[in-house]
C-alpha cells in the first residue's frame, strides 16, 4: 500500500520532518493494518527529533499515538475487526503516518462517545496523569500540589484530574489568559511566574507549610524551585524538561527534609498489557464522565508537521494539536 510519512534522517530543528512516500504491507501474525485519522503532537516528539531523547533509530517515523481505522487483520489476531475505531500510545514511534502496522497488543477500542479529535490530542497526555496522580504520586482528596506550567496540555488535564479527586491545587502559568485557562482546569491559586518568585508564592499560599507534592514538566529552569515549595517528606516529580536537563541532584537537598524525588517515564509504566489497558479503560471512563475535557484541538495537516512543532515550542496555542493524513 502507498502512503506518506513524516521521516527524520538526523536531528535538529522542526524543518528535519520531511514528508515522504512510504510502503506499507500487509499485517501478519499479530498486526493490525491502521488508516490513521488523527496522530497526537507532543514534546516527547520534540524531544526525539531533536536528539535531545536519542530513542528513535534513524532514519526513523516518530511519534506516539494516534487514533484510525482497522482496514486490516493479520493472522492469530483476535476481538478485532475491519472498521473498528481505535487508539494507541507507544514507545515505538512510527505514528506520524497515514497509514501502519500496529501490533494488536496496543490497540484500544474507543468508545463511541469519545471523539477522535480528543483521543488523538490526548491519550498519552491523560495517560501521563493517570500515571502520575494514580501511581506516582497517589494524590488523595485534601492533599496540596503544585503543578508546573498549569495551563499547558498536560498540566491542565492534571489540574482537572487533581481537583475532581479533591486535592488543592496550585499551578504556574505565564500570563493572565494561561490563568484564567487553569483556574476553568480546577487550580485554586494560578501564580503568574514572571510577575512574582513562585516560591515566595507557594509559601504564602499554604502558611508556610509547602506542598505535599510538585509535578514539574519544565525541567531545568524550575526544578530547584518546586524543590524549595515541598514540606518536610514531600514528593517531587519531574517528568519533563521544556526548559532543558536538569543540573545533577545532590543528596543532602532531599535529606534537609525527608523529601522524595521521582524521574517516571510514561513507557516503563505501559509495559505490562494489562496495565496499558487498565490505564485506557481509566483515561476513555474520564474523558465519558467528563471530568477531563479539553478545547477544540489546532489541526495541522501531516505534511506540515513541522508547523506543529513550530506552535508546539512557541508555547503560543499548543495546548491541542492534532495531525491530520
Amino acid at each position: 500500500m502507498n502512503a506518506h510519512a513524516i521521516v527524520i534522517r538526523e536531528y535538529g530543528s522542526s524543518e528535519v520532518l520531511a514528508c515522504e512516500d512510504v510502503d506499507v504491507a500487509e499485517p501478519t501474525i499479530g498486526e493490525l493494518l491502521i488508516r490513521q485519522t488523527g496522530i497526537g503532537v507532543n514534546f516527547h516528539d520534540v524531544y526525539v527529533r531533536s536528539g535531545l531523547y536519542k530513542t528513535l533509530p534513524l532514519p526513523g517515523v516518530p511519534g506516539c499515538e494516534a487514533v484510525g481505522i482497522v482496514e486490516g487483520v493479520g493472522s492469530g489476531v483476535e476481538g478485532f475487526t475491519i472498521g473498528d475505531k481505535i487508539a494507541y500510545v507507544t514507545g515505538s514511534y512510527g505514528a506520524y503516518a497515514s497509514h501502519r502496522l500496529l501490533d494488536a497488543e496496543l490497540a484500544l477500542k474507543v468508545p463511541d462517545d469519545v471523539s477522535d479529535a480528543l483521543v488523538a490530542t490526548n491519550l498519552l497526555r491523560a495517560m501521563t496523569v493517570d500515571m502520575l496522580i494514580t501511581k506516582v504520586a497517589q494524590v488523595k482528596a485534601g492533599d496540596t500540589i503544585l503543578v508546573q506550567a498549569a495551563a499547558g496540555g498536560v498540566g491542565r488535564l492534571l489540574c482537572q484530574w487533581a481537583s475532581h479527586i479533591g486535592a488543592n491545587v496550585i499551578g504556574t502559568v505565564g500570563s493572565a489568559t494561561k490563568a484564567q485557562q487553569a483556574t476553568r482546569a480546577g487550580c485554586e491559586h494560578p501564580i503568574l511566574y514572571r510577575e512574582v518568585e513562585f516560591v515566595e508564592a507557594v509559601r504564602e499560599i499554604t502558611d508556610g507549610r509547602g506542598v505535599d507534592y510538585a509535578f514539574d514538566s519544565v525541567g531545568k529552569d524550575t526544578f530547584y524551585g518546586s524543590l524549595d515549595t515541598l514540606k518536610p517528606t514531600g514528593h517531587l516529580i519531574n517528568f519533563g524538561q521544556s526548559s532543558g536537563p536538569v543540573k545533577p541532584l545532590e543528596m543532602p537537598q532531599l535529606a534537609s527534609k525527608s523529601l522524595t524525588v521521582s524521574r517516571p517515564i510514561l513507557f516503563h509504566y505501559l509495559a505490562k498489557p494489562s496495565a496499558y489497558e487498565a490505564m485506557g479503560r481509566a483515561v476513555f471512563e474520564a474523558f465519558s464522565n467528563g471530568f477531563l475535557s479539553v478545547e477544540e484541538p489546532q489541526v495541522i495537516p501531516l505534511e506540515e508537521a513541522s508547523r506543529a512543532h513550530d506552535v508546539l515550542e512557541s508555547r503560543n496555542g499548543g495546548g491541542a494539536l492534532v495531525l491530520e493524513p
